[in-house]
């Protein structure tokens, strides 16, 4: 993952509408898992919206600064999208 928030951003830039995975830390020992669609990039978050069967509401947001201090993982299914 690139190492600085503006390059970040960039590179969310050009995932817009792409199936998304993120994986957070909720606690000591559990970790939440939420797939979803990444839907729109702000200066200081990014908004995925949720697979409504999984999850109980419909968009998350996170801030760039949780990839760069590694809080969250993310993923891009490439297959789901070609």
């Amino acid at each position: 993952m690139p190492i600085t928030l503006a390059s970040i951003k960039n590179k969310l830039d050009s995932k817009i509408g792409e199936p998304i995975t993120v994986v957070a830390q909720a606690g000591r020992k559990k970790v939440t898992r939420r797939n979803g669609i990444l839907r729109e990039t702000f200066p200081a978050i990014f908004v995925v919206e949720l697979n409504q069967e999984e999850n109980d509401f419909e968009r998350v947001s996170y801030s760039y600064a949780d990839l760069l201090t590694k809080s969250i993982e993310i993923s891009f299914d490439e297959a789901a999208s070609a």
